[in-house]
């Protein structure tokens, strides 16, 4: 079992989701503008325990684990950000993350996610670290790429979301 750390980065605090974020989970995962480039969406309060299930599994069998983003100022969570699918042969695992439309362009991911990575580092042993981003979604890549991730390539219809095919874009950093 895998215990996160509570830290924090200027004026936020991050921390473990834990079940009881359920609601802030959902208000994030349902929201009409953060759901169109992220990979798992809900319709419903109910069905976003699947989420919170998959947030707890991770944790429990040491595959990555997501914080939550709170504002100190104001106490708002304002988003969310991790890591899954820790490979420990391969000392690589996949990041991820999301806002709240009302905290887009703040440059509060500039400022949390060189932090994550570093707090990783201290919970597994990486070489490398993953992101997949749907085409289309130029802030994220922008993002990644001031955090020092290269793009690697383009999948083309590599999936199918939303009865539709997507290409994602593969991007890493290593650390050694």
């Amino acid at each position: 079992m895998i215990h996160l750390p509570v830290f924090t980065v200027d004026e936020f605090q991050m921390a473990a989701i834990e079940r009881s974020d359920q609601a802030f989970v959902f208000e994030g995962l349902s929201h009409p503008q953060v759901i169109p480039f992220y990979g798992v969406s809900y319709r419903s309060y109910e069905a976003t325990a699947a989420q919170m299930d998959f947030y707890e599994q991770i944790l429990s069998d040491g595959t990555g684990g997501w914080w939550k983003i709170t504002d100190n100022s104001s106490g708002k969570l304002v988003g969310a950000c991790g890591c899954n699918n820790f490979q420990h042969k391969h000392e690589k695992i996949e990041i991820g993350y999301w806002l709240l439309p009302d905290h887009w362009g703040k440059g509060i991911m500039r400022k949390v996610l060189p932090e994550l990575l570093l707090q990783m580092t201290r919970i597994w042993k990486l070489h490398r670290v993953e992101a997949w981003v749907e085409s289309g979604n130029d802030s994220s890549r922008r993002l990644l790429e001031y955090c020092g991730f290269n793009c690697e390539g383009l999948l083309r219809d590599t999936e199918i979301k939303n009865d539709k095919r997507i290409s994602l874009y593969i991007y890493a950093k290593i650390l050694d």
